[in-house]
Order: structure tokens, then sequence, then C-alpha cells
């Protein structure tokens, strides 16, 4: 005989979560169980940036990556879900830099030693605040298998890449047009920089020519670079300029002149058909540079000022300074034009938002060419796939498009380049090791690069090195290649086809099978959230309010493939009171243990309501599994939610009242044994969506295993489809709906017993099941007095429901006040009569249909219909109360 176990009367997650994640912890339980035969399935964390604090863009990332880990996990595969982080050169080390300059110090003044030693002491420090942030939202990662970016192995991997691609010729160094930060003072890759349209102005001013024949009008957007000019080109076949081609033209306020030439690039229809070449500032120019074989001058430097080529009075300006002063120089000399406003695009880096400025240097890229025909040829064979499956155009797209990729940066922090230039010889060595002399000369007076790579370079290695790559790891050899990949769309071309074409090159094999894109978080209006805006919501404040099951289940259930989710805070009520409804229920059917036995074959005797959610169960978890396995995270949370809270609670456990509060002892064994064994299950369809809630109702049950993580998720048995058992219940459920409707459309108390009359046929379907069924559907629709008949009903004082076979009459003449409610009818009809003179105007009006948008029509005629069937309802019950 049972106690009653007494859950608290509040849902309270506070009490449980962290208590929970730490009984996990010490049992090992996000562990792959290496016993376990077959395909593993394996997710490697996309790493958050070491500096960073979670926000609710990776609160989405990491809730359905979990949701995918529990899953598969409860399964029966072998489940790993390997975490860690990046060392994100360029953003830490800004945070480290402005915290120098508040302490009235900089890097170069502590070198770069130091630096680097404080850069340490910032990421371990970041590092921590991290992972308790993901465990916090219930991340089931195998913590004991965590990496870095920059350890000791993933540095080895970075080596042995960069090494093994130089030999190749995959990787080389030269002096080209880059994208050049002044802000972050390094060169970044073609795809961090976002180009912006803004408003800026177009400058129109003379370039005499050198023989002091006339002139030649150009115009632009960067007057500033002229000091950089090394031609003006015309188009071969503009009329207006063949007898130029070959001449010279004066550069202004220089005393250098430029050669005129022909070249097919230039756009003889925009502004007066001549343009000025600067070949080391301009991507375009450059090209006409190298065709033409001109100079490439650079006047900047590093910092966004002027550099001693150009003149004097113009060096140590910053570029808009600089170009203020062209410009007013150009109108001293009398050549200047005009100028206008002008709309025009500007590249911008995508981590501090300075203008980019199109910089001639040294810098070391990979040919990415080779590598990215590898990866089109994977994907053409379908050995990766994206969800939604519109990102593999995308994705084809840039692959086929791509330019070698600039890996260097002008950094202190991330991976030194592996390589030394010789004092003696000027010959560099490229190597796995740290070299005690030149390989050419062996001269001991050798120095290594001073740049770092991309961060991008050490994450593009992520799945194979993380398992231990170039170690050949028993994890590598189980782990690898890895299942799903799950991230956002912005970092398709950053990270996803980069490690598509790392994992090829060095493993042979894509690194993962699935790609599932999700969508961004944005706030209510649809914009993305930021810092600026103040529109942003912090998962872990969500977390403090609502519990993590809040967060992750509002997240899954919003997140329908190919959308960007829209919302507040407020939004994650949904889940918060989804998570108290489970709670509720475990509690209501916990409470009724007091007294009773649980019965072995309970399973064995089941009643018509236990056969319809047994088979109700099953179809929830089949949507639930098939809807996980395609990536639909949105649909998954729909089924569960849908069976849990309507299913189970709205209709199961009020049917399951009937007996509790009944006499029967034996009846009430049996049935809480079915409820208690139901709810079982239910936890464990729902653990994935909310994993803390789910735990701690396990751990209360009689009877359970040591956790509910790795205890079975709910497979689809062909045995328990009962179509029977659903169409009877269903009847069951019109004929309730029905009653319940009217008893709320008169505010029908719930404590009031109305008697109610069903009228159906002997021989009909829903005669067996109302008379089977009879308390039941008392029970539900308050009645005191319910009767079925085939014969011919009294019906007055009553309202007629019609349903599937059936009559219902309700009698609520005496549960109201008549005179009240037939006034109050009448006035809600002569409303609808008004709104359809309205609607019946506005669809009479040919301007409106010629005008309005197809689905503006639509939605009118529909609301028209809708009036017009309110209204002869509202005229049926007015009819039915006057006789």
């Amino acid at each position: 005989m049972m106690k009653a176990i007494e859950l608290p009367t509040v849902y309270d997650p506070k009490s449980f979560e962290d208590r929970l994640y730490k009984y996990w912890l010490d049992n090992s339980l996000f562990a792959p169980d290496l016993k376990i035969k077959g395909q593993p399935y394996v997710i490697v964390i996309p790493p958050p940036n070491v500096t960073g604090v979670l926000h609710m863009g990776h609160g989405l990332n990491n809730s359905l990556q979990d949701v995918l880990i529990r899953y598969h996990r409860m399964s029966g595969q072998a489940t790993l879900w390997l975490p860690g982080s990046d060392h994100a050169g360029i953003a830490t080390q800004a945070v480290v830099e402005k915290q120098l300059r508040k302490r009235g110090t900089s890097k170069e003044k502590v070198g770069r030693e130091r630096f680097v030693e404080e850069t340490w002491k910032v990421t371990n420090k970041h590092h921590d605040i991290i992972v308790q942030q993901l465990q916090k939202i219930g991340s089931s990662c195998d913590w004991q298998r965590e990496r870095f970016t920059l350890d000791e192995g993933l540095s080895r991997a970075v080596r042995e890449v960069f090494v093994s691609l130089f030999e190749k010729g995959l990787v080389y160094k030269g002096n080209y047009l880059v994208n050049w930060c002044w802000s972050c003072g390094t060169a970044i890759s073609d795809d961090e920089v976002e180009h912006e349209e803004i408003q800026g102005r177009m400058y129109h001013y003379r370039y005499p020519l050198a023989d002091g024949s006339g002139a030649i009008e150009i115009a632009t957007t960067r007057p500033e670079t002229m000091l950089g000019d090394t031609a003006l080109a015309v188009h071969p076949d503009d009329k207006r300029y063949k007898h130029l081609v070959g001449k010279q033209a004066q550069l202004p306020l220089t005393e250098r002149n430029l050669p005129i030439v022909a070249d097919t690039y230039v756009d003889m229809e925009f502004g007066s058909g001549v343009v000025k070449v600067t070949p080391a500032h301009d991507a375009n120019d450059y090209e006409i540079g190298k065709r033409h074989n001109l100079p490439r001058i650079n006047i900047l430097n590093p910092d966004n000022t002027l550099n001693s080529n150009v003149p004097e009075s113009y060096r140590g300006l910053r570029v808009l300074e600089a170009r203020k002063k062209v410009v007013e120089d150009i109108k001293k000399a009398d050549l200047f034009i005009r100028d206008e406003k002008h709309v025009h695009t500007v590249g911008h880096c995508y981590r501090c938002h300075s203008v980019i400025e199109p910089y001639l240097s040294d810098q070391w890229f990979v040919r990415m060419r080779p590598l990215a025909e590898k990866a089109l040829k994977a994907w053409d064979k379908g050995e990766v796939q994206f969800f939604p499956k519109k990102w593999e155009n995308t994705y084809a797209h840039w692959l086929r498009n791509i330019r070698d990729w600039c890996i260097s940066r002008q950094l202190w922090w991330g991976h030194r380049i592996p390589v030394w230039y010789c004092d003696s010889c000027g010959e560099m060595t490229v190597s796995r090791e740290d070299p005690a002399a030149c390989q050419h000369c062996s001269s001991t007076e050798i120095h290594q690069d001073p740049d770092v790579l991309d961060t991008w370079f050490s994450s593009a290695l992520w799945p194979f090195s993380t398992l231990g790559w170039p170690e050949q790891t028993e994890d590598l050899q189980r782990f690898y290649p890895t299942s799903t990949l799950i991230t956002a769309y912005e970092i398709i071309f950053f990270w996803v086809a980069r490690m598509i074409m790392m994992g090829l090159e060095f493993m042979g094999k894509v690194p993962f099978a699935d790609v599932y894109i999700h969508g961004l978080v944005r706030d209510t209006q649809g914009r993305k959230m930021s810092k600026s805006l103040g529109n942003g919501v912090d998962p872990l404040e969500v977390v403090d309010e609502y519990g993590a099951d809040a967060l992750r289940f509002t997240l899954a259930f919003l997140a329908a493939q190919g959308q960007d989710i829209l919302m507040d805070k407020e939004s994650f009520k949904l889940g918060s009171k989804f998570a108290n409804k489970i709670w509720n229920a475990s509690r209501f059917i916990l409470m009724n243990l007091e007294g009773r036995n649980l019965v072995g074959d309970a399973a064995k005797k089941l009643d018509d309501v236990d056969r319809w959610i047994v088979h109700r169960l099953n179809q929830a978890a089949r949507s639930a599994r098939s809807a996980l396995d395609q990536y639909r995270f949105n649909d998954a949370s729909q089924a569960v939610y849908e069976y849990f809270w309507n299913d189970f609670c709205d209709w199961y456990i009020e049917a399951a009242k009937l007996v509790l509060e009944g006499e029967d002892e034996a009846e009430k064994d049996r049935k809480v044994t079915l409820c208690l064994t139901i709810l079982e299950e239910s936890l464990r369809l729902l653990h994935p969506f909310l994993p803390f809630l789910t735990e701690e109702i396990y751990q209360k049950l009689p009877q359970h295993g040591l956790s509910i993580v790795t205890a079975p998720y709910p497979k689809f048995v062909d045995e328990r489809v009962d179509h029977e058992a659903q169409a009877n219940f269903t009847l069951v459920q019109e004929l309730v709906r029905a009653v319940r409707t009217l008893r709320s459309e008169f505010t029908i108390p719930t404590g009031t017993k109305i008697p109610v009359t069903v009228k159906t046929t002997e021989d009909g379907p829903s005669w067996s099941v109302f008379y089977d069924q009879k308390g039941l559907i008392a029970l539900l629709i308050g009645s005191g007095d319910f009767q079925i008949t085939a014969e011919k009903v009294d019906r007055h004082g009553s309202i007629p429901v019609v349903g599937s076979g059936f009559e219902a009459f309700v009698y609520i003449k005496a549960a109201i006040d008549l005179e009240r409610e037939i006034e109050k009818l009448k006035k809600e009809l002569r409303n609808l009569e008004d709104a359809l003179r309205r609607t019946a105007a506005k669809l009479a009006n040919p301007s409106f249909l010629s005008k309005a948008p197809e689905e503006v029509v639509l939605k009118e005629k529909s609301k028209q219909e809708e009036l017009q069937r309110r209204k002869g309802k509202i005229a049926g019950y007015i009819e039915e109360l006057s006789t």
C-alpha cells in the first residue's frame, strides 16, 4: 500500500534545477555509453567566443542541440555532445586592449609576451562564465571532453594543417589588396566585410592634360585616394577619348603625371566616362593595374592616417580629414567642378563596424578553388544536406564564386603563423615545430612571423581537431564524421563551408551529414536584437524568472524551420504555463497514491478511455520522432504540448477523477497504476524539451531508474494503434465540447447542474458509446440529469446542439435570467446585421474589388460568411428561448 507523494504546491524551478544538473554530472550521464554498438550520434558545439556572454541566439542554438542530443541518447545511441569555446582573436584582443587603456597603458607598452599572459587571464575568467551559463540552461555536454581552439592539441592541429597546405601549394604569401580595418588594426577576409548603403558625396573635378591642351573630368566618392592614382582610364570604344589614349595627364596637388590607358572595365555611360585608377586602394583598380603593369602606391598607414607617399601637407591626416583638405585644395587650384549627394555601398568591419579601407600589404592566403571543388562535389553527391534545403543554393553559389582566403591577422592573440624568416639569407622556414635555425643556411638569426591566423582557420578544423587529430585517437575513429551541425545562417561562409572543405581535405569525409540552419532571434517588431536598440532578452534572466525549461520549450516551440523567431520576454510565459501544467497534473496523480496498491497487470485491463489515451500517446510519440528526425522542432514541441495538455490533462485525468472519486477500490488501484504508467511515459516524451522538470517528477515516482536522461524515448508501436477507441472518444469529446460551448455563451457557472437529453438512434455508433460513458459525460458537462433516448424529446426550455449522429437538448432556461439573456442576444443580433450591411456594401463596391489585394477581398468574404453563420446561430437561440 502506497503513501501519497507530496509535490510542493507551487512549481519552483530554482529549488531543483542546479541540484539536478549536479546529479547528472556526478553520475556521468552525459558521456557516451561506449558499450553501445552501432552508429553514434555526435554534435560538436559551435564554440562560443570566450569573451562573450550567452545571448538569446546562443540560447536558441544550444537549446535545439540539447533537444536532439537528449532525444538520440534516449533512443539508444552512443551520444556525444562535444563542448568548447573559441579564442576569438579580434574580439578578445579588443577586450584586453580596452582594459589596458583603462589602466593607462597599451599592448605596445606591456609587450607581446605580457599582453598574451593578460589575455589568458581574461580568457580563463570568461570561459568559466560561459560554462556556467551553458549548464544553467541544461546543456548535456560531455564536459570531460571540452576543448578550446588555443589548447595544446588544437594548436598542434592548426600547425599541421597550415604546413600541409603550404607543402601542397595551397597556402601562399603575397602582396595583395586586402580589406583593412584600421580600428582593429588588421586585415580581414572578404566574408567579414558587411556592405551597407550610406549617404556620401560624389566629387567632380578636372585633371589637366600634361601637354596643356585641355583637361579631363573625373568623378569619385573618395577624392583623397587621388594621391595614390597611377593612371586614368577610358573605354577603348569611347570616341570622345580615343585621341587621348597614350597621352599623359597631370595629377592635381602633386608633381606627378599619369598615363591615360584604355580598358574595357570603364563604363562609358557613368559620369564623364573617365575613371581614376588607384591600384593600391580599390579592388577593380587593382585588376586594371595588373593588366597595364601600373605601379601601386599605398598612401595609408595601418592606423588610417596618410603616409609618406603623399605630399607633406597631407601626411598624418586621417582619411576623412585628408578628404576635406584635398577638396579644399582642388578648389584653390580652380580644378573643382561640383559635388552632390550620392548613395553608395561601403564595406564595414563585421566586428567593430568601422569603414574598411582597401589596403595593399603582405598577407598569407589559402588557395580556395581546389578545396571548394571537393566541397561542391560532396554536396552534389548528397554527402551533406541542409535543412531547410534553400540554404544549399547559398552554399553552392558561394563555393562556385569563391575567392582566396586571407588568413593572416595583424594581432597578438591567436595561433602564431608557423613561419620563420632568416636575417642572414632572407629565406623563410615553414615548420610544424619551432626551428632552432634556418633550414636553408643553418643560421640561428631567425625571427617568427609576427602575425596570427584568422580565428576561423582553427574553427574550420573543429569537428576533427576536437577529437584528437592529427593523432589517430579512439574518439576520432569512433565519432568522426559527426552527425549534425546546428548553426545560424550568418556563418554558412565563415564556418560551415570551411569545415566541409577542411574535413574533406584532411579526413577524406565530410564532417557532418546534416546541417540545420536556424533563424535569427528578433524582437516582436522584427528587428535584430542588439545592445544599441536595447531590445535584447537575456536568456539567464528568463531562466531566473521562469526556469530553464520554460526558456527551452518556448524557443523550440517557436523555431519554425526557415523562419526567424519574433519574441519578447512575455513570450516565455508559454513555456512557463506548460511547465506549471505538467507540475500540477503530476502533483494530482501523486497525491492520489494514498492507500492505493500498484496493479501488475493494469495495462492488460484497459477501459475505453484508457485505450484512447494509449492510442494518443502512441500517436504523439510518432509525431515527435518524425518531426525531430527532420529538424522540425516546432512541430515536435507542438505534438508533445497538444498531447499532454489537451489529451492527458484536460481529458484523461478529468476522466480518471470519476473512478478516483468512486467506491470501487480495485478499480481505483487499476486507474492509479495506469495514471502512473502513462505519466512516466509522458515524462520521457517531454524530457528532451523540459529536462529539469521531467527529471524532478521522475525521481518522485514510486518506481524509476537512475535517471530519465538515459531512460528510453517512447516509440510508435503498431499494436497500440486503436482507431475504434479514437472514433468513440471523439464522439464523447464532440458532445462535451458542444455543451460546454453553450454553457460558456450563457455564462452558466461550473457548479450549476443542468439537464441534458441526447437523442440518437439505437443502431447508431453514438448510442452505445454514450451509454458506456454516461457517467463520464455527465461529469464533464456538469449535468445532474443526463438522458439518452431514441424517442421524441420535449424541447421546451432547451437549446439544441447538433453533432455527428446525435442531437443534444440542453435545458438552460432555469439556469439563466431569461429576459436579460434574450435582450442581450437581440442586441448582438442588431450589431451583427449592421456589420453584415457594411461588409455587403464593401463587397458590392467595384472600386474595392478592383483595387484591394486579393487576400484582403478574400478576408472580407470570409468575414461575411462568419457573420452570417453567427447571425443564424443567435437568431436560433432567440427563437428557442422565446417559445
